[in-house]
């Protein structure tokens, strides 16, 4: 077939062309996203249980819901929240299995349970991880909230009607309602309850089908059509009539309001109200395409809007998808430069272009099957085709090397393509397959992070299948073409480079290799101790160790938590003082920006949301602040951060002010301590010690737990004496409700709008502990008493929030840290030795488990581990089938661990932290830096004569694989460059990685030459070399 492809005039071309064909049509296809997405694993049961306590929630709807899943198989893992009003349980599935029945099966086995409460609303059962977060537009203009609603409402038909804006939901309002609220002392005149108020209206708006009429011409539906929609409408309810004519009505009596149900729902936009459209799509939309749908719509809407309305693109989460990509598409281009430069400095230009043309047909076939299996471009698929650039070019490489020698001595240039590009295959072929064993090892990573770091792996594969058909069924033809045309003599850059690389192969990699084999022990025992203090750099610290780099993005977040029952006008103060703060920053750091820009962009404060708090209410708010974009502003996050907290300082009476990313990486949170038991006390106990002691470490910050007091909760209970008045727990508990929770009449649509119509008593009758000692009973002979005569009253506080984890009350403690000052890991194993031991004594009924970066890590390690030896037992026995030895292998394989040495030295060189994608790249040099062994073991066999030492062989093989073993890593090499240089913080993640991969590459490099020389000679004095033999 080779040959077939090398003297036909057009296949090859044909089939080139069919790849960069498939790859342009594929392409435009490929979603574009930051990571790849991780296939959702978790269900959600959302249960509202309207003004029910933690502590009820959790043993009536936690409890119950729990036992329910009890009976779902492949259930990992079952979290359930109790807080006021509401139970939520994430039930995780096991990685793996498949989500399409474990919902079914949850939803069948949630929605048998009959159990629940009364009062208890239908269980909502969802998938979560469905949809992404693009952006928000802010709409501001009417300080009305109701024609700001509209106005939303508007944007948001419009938007869906302009296409390529897959989801928008409107933020920044509540539930619409009409509230009647009605005075206690009026109701007590009337001698009216407040069920007698809600019956009265209940009986006169109504909007009723009420049967057909059957003419002989027609067939009419009647329907009885005196349902009230508005204020003016329900003021004219009767309430109640004498039989002398007069009447009440309800604008007599009552309060009537067309409001939101929550003063605290709301948004400020740079200050003033706003209406919020969040923008967020599905796994099956492109990130950017979406965010230029959205601009484009903005840029139309705002010519068009009336005056003083205004539309914002505010949280662009885009902005960092489209800097990244872009990033990696340049570092792309010029790694593919610096390549060619590389290849131009050995091989004449035609010949150059062809090899390195060989990376554009091999990306586009990648690119083609990506399509087809569903990958996105993303930063790790990306930097998966910038490692394979120099990769590509080792095949190609030894075969343009091999074709150029069999036509310099003599061979047509036909007869050169074919039996060059043959002699190499099975060499060739054993490298690609050692390589696959190394990357499909680590094609099956387990974890949120090995979710994300697999596709590296999988999409090298992709690329160097494609580029094994390219090399010789293409490549071959091309330099055939080449030799028939290379009439150029080499330049002058050309023929010094080779003098330079010939004089470093006769007059010191000669004598060099000599030395090292003639004291073989010391070099190998040098390279073992090398290698141990590296890892002792590792084990112990010197190099610190961190799940994943962190990187800065384009928006900052203050999240806002007071203590439950805090009133609004508290909260909003505390707001302003945050913002406050915030200004300051933005006015002291703004002159350091380039040009002077403004730091701070946009500011939104949202209320009633705290992301980490789990709660809503007036005590939570969460201040959003859009930045100049981390590719140019030359603050860092942490510093912002560092001077945000120093101005805010330390508010009286707030919990907590955490200053963060809205994003967490996929390596989760620094910090996450589970505290298990059956005593909320002792595990409070437990938690302020823990977070007594992360507050001592310098860096750490945003240290909370999730077990915080709830509101103050008066509790009644009927006196003994409540007999004589012949009413029971349900009327007072019933008439309570209706009055202070209230009461949902009925529902009616207005337009596109739902509205409540809300019945409960006024507000200045429910201000006070003495506004409930004074409300009235109605007995059943309508006679009205004091609460506080039947009924005893007290006051307690409970817990705002109980976490329960597989059944057992857990707490959860979390912080983070400033990378600046502190390390994660490193502060976790001096906890795990120095203070756990300690709080288990203080608390022995507590259990401690960590979670967080370092069980994902730990995780994702251990597959890693594993697939890393599994591919290493299949590199060894295909090693062992290709030199029919089981010695051989181990010299070819040792290379692998001493070229950790240079991941080590290269990150602390690089100042940067190990990462679980250095460790990728350490692994993924594993099947690259087995090639060059391959072919060096090899050669040391073509120079072993049965009258020549192996001592003697080994320097030879040295010298005459020394060119190729310097060209395929300066390639490699070459092609890591550009990222391996970038200082652009959205680079940050790919670096350790190509770190790894650069510097592991540079020291096996050295290994190769010196050491397997040293080590196959040592072999040989005890009598294992079979070199002798073939």
């Amino acid at each position: 077939m080779i040959r077939f492809f090398t003297a036909h005039p057009t296949i090859a071309n044909i089939l080139m062309i069919g790849f960069l064909v498939l790859g342009a049509l594929a392409a435009p296809t490929l979603l574009r996203e930051t990571f790849p997405r991780i296939d959702p694993r978790y269900v959600q049961v959302s249960v509202t249980y309207p003004g029910g306590r933690a502590e009820d929630i959790e043993d009536a709807i936690c409890g119950r819901i729990e036992d329910a899943v009890d009976a779902v198989s492949d259930v990992e893992e079952v979290v359930c929240e109790a807080s006021e009003g509401r139970g939520v349980a994430k039930i995780e599935m096991v990685e793996g299995a498949d989500l399409s029945r474990f919902l079914a099966d949850v939803k069948n086995e949630v929605e048998a349970i009959k159990d629940f409460p009364e009062n208890t609303e239908a269980p909502v059962i969802r998938q979560l991880g469905r949809t992404d977060a693009v952006a928000s537009v802010a709409i501001t203009g009417p300080e009305n909230p109701t024609e700001l609603k509209a106005l939303a409402e508007e944007f948001k038909r419009r938007m869906l009607q302009w296409g390529g804006i897959p989801q928008i939901e409107i933020a920044g309002f509540s539930d619409h309602q009409i509230r009647i609220e009605i005075r206690d002392a009026v109701m007590r005149q009337l001698g009216l309850s407040m069920a007698d108020v809600a019956t009265a209206i209940k009986r006169q708006s109504l909007d009723l089908p009420s049967g057909e009429l059957l003419t002989g011409d027609e067939d009419i539906l009647i329907r009885f059509a005196d349902e009230r929609r508005r204020v003016d409408e329900f003021a004219s309810l009767v309430i109640a009539s004498s039989p002398q004519g007069g009447r009440v009505t309800l604008g007599d009596i009552a309060h009537i309001s067309d409001r939101f149900d929550k003063d605290e729902e709301r948004v400020l936009f740079n200050g003033r109200r706003a209406a919020l459209l969040n923008i967020t799509k599905t796994e099956k939309e492109d990130t950017l395409r979406v965010i230029d749908a959205v601009s484009a719509f903005v840029a139309a809407a705002q010519k068009t809007a009336p005056p003083g309305v205004r539309l914002q693109i505010t949280n662009d989460g885009s902005s960092i998808v489209r800097d990244r990509l872009q990033l990696l598409i340049t570092n792309g281009w010029q790694g593919l430069v610096l390549v060619f430069l590389a290849l131009w400095l050995f091989f004449g230009l035609r010949y150059s272009f062809w090899v390195t043309m060989g990376l554009p047909v091999s990306f586009a076939g990648a690119l083609a099957v990506m399509a087809m299996i569903g990958f996105s471009i993303n930063m790790l698929t990306m930097v998966a085709l910038l490692i394979v650039i120099g990769l590509l070019m080792d095949d190609a490489i030894v075969i343009a090397e091999n074709i150029a020698a069999k036509y310099q001595r003599g061979r047509n240039a036909l007869e050169a393509a074919v039996h060059g590009a043959k002699q190499v295959l099975p060499g060739v072929l054993s490298s690609f397959f050692t390589t696959v064993c190394i990357f499909g090892s680590l094609a099956f990573l387990k974890g949120d992070l090995g979710a994300v770091l697999r596709v590296v792996p999988i999409v090298m594969m992709l690329v160097l299948v494609v580029s094994l058909v390219e090399a010789f069924l293409i490549l071959p033809r091309h330099l055939h073409h080449a030799l028939e045309h290379s009439a150029e003599t080499p330049s002058f850059i050309q023929v010094k480079t080779e003098a330079a690389v010939e004089y470093v192969r006769r007059r010191l990699v000669g004598p060099l290799v000599e030395r090292a084999v003639r004291w073989r022990y010391l070099t190998l025992g040098s390279a073992v101790g090398l290698l141990m203090i590296s890892a002792a750099m590792l084990a112990g610290g010197v190099l610190k160790f961190s799940a994943f780099p962190s990187i800065d993005g384009d928006a900052i977040e203050a999240r806002i938590l007071l203590p439950q029952g805090t009133p609004l006008k508290r909260t909003s103060s505390v707001v302003d003082l945050v913002n406050a703060a915030l200004e300051r920053v933005n006015k002291e750091l703004s002159p350091a920006q380039p040009k002077g820009q403004a730091l701070i962009r946009n500011v939104a404060v949202t209320f009633n949301k705290n992301q980490d708090a789990g709660e809503s209410g007036a005590h939570v708010a969460t201040i959003a602040a859009d930045l100049l974009s981390a590719e140019i502003r030359t603050s860092s996050n942490d510093e912002i951060f560092a001077l945000w907290r120093k101005y805010i300082g330390h508010p009286t009476d707030v919990l907590n002010i955490k200053l963060t990313e809205p994003f967490i990486g996929p390596a989760g949170i620094a910090f996450d301590f589970k505290l298990k038991g059956a005593n909320l006390h002792a595990l409070k106990a437990a938690s302020r010690q823990v977070q007594a002691r992360l507050k001592r470490y310098k860096g750490v910050r945003n240290v909370m737990d999730d077990l915080r007091p709830g509101k103050t909760e008066v509790r009644i209970r009927l006196k003994e004496s409540a007999k004589s008045f012949n009413v029971d727990a349900r009327q007072v508990a019933d008439q309570l409700r209706g009055a202070f929770f209230g009461t949902t009449v009925s529902e009616i649509q207005r337009g596109r709008e739902s509205y409540e119509i809300d019945v409960r008593l006024d507000s200045e009758d429910r201000n006070s502990l003495a506004d409930l000692d004074r409300f009235n009973i109605t007995l059943a002979g309508g006679t009205l008493v004091p609460l506080s005569a039947i009924a005893s009253i007290s006051q307690g506080r409970g817990f705002a929030r109980i976490t329960r984890v597989d059944g057992v009350r857990t707490v959860s403690v979390q912080g983070d840290v400033d990378v600046r000052f502190a390390n994660a890991n490193a502060i976790i194993n001096d906890m795990k030795k120095n203070f756990f031991p300690q709080l288990g004594r203080d608390h022995p009924e507590v259990r401690i488990e960590i979670e967080g970066q370092d069980k994902n890590a730990a995780t994702t390690q251990k597959s890693m581990v594993q697939g890393f030896a599994t591919g290493l037992i299949g590199v060894f026995l295909l090693l062992s089938f290709q030199f029919r030895s089981y010695i051989e292998p181990l010299v070819v394989m040792i290379v692998i661990p001493f070229a950790f040495i240079g991941v080590v030295w290269g990150h602390l060189l690089m100042g940067l932290e190990f990462t679980m994608p250095s460790m990728l790249g350490f692994v993924a040099m594993a099947g690259i830096v087995v090639n060059d062994s391959i072919l060096l073991v090899n050669f040391i066999k073509d120079h072993h004569t049965p009258g020549m030492a192996v001592a003697e062989a080994a320097p030879l093989a040295a010298k005459a694989r020394f060119r190729a073993i310097f060209l395929t890593s300066a390639t490699t090499i070459a092609g890591l460059i550009p990222v391996l240089s970038e200082t652009s913080p959205q680079a940050q993640i790919l670096v350790p990685l190509v770190t790894s991969l650069a510097f592991g590459l540079l020291a096996s490099t050295v290994l190769v030459l010196f050491v397997v020389p040293a080590f196959y000679s040592i072999l040989d004095d005890f009598g294992f070399s079979t070199l002798s033999e073939s």
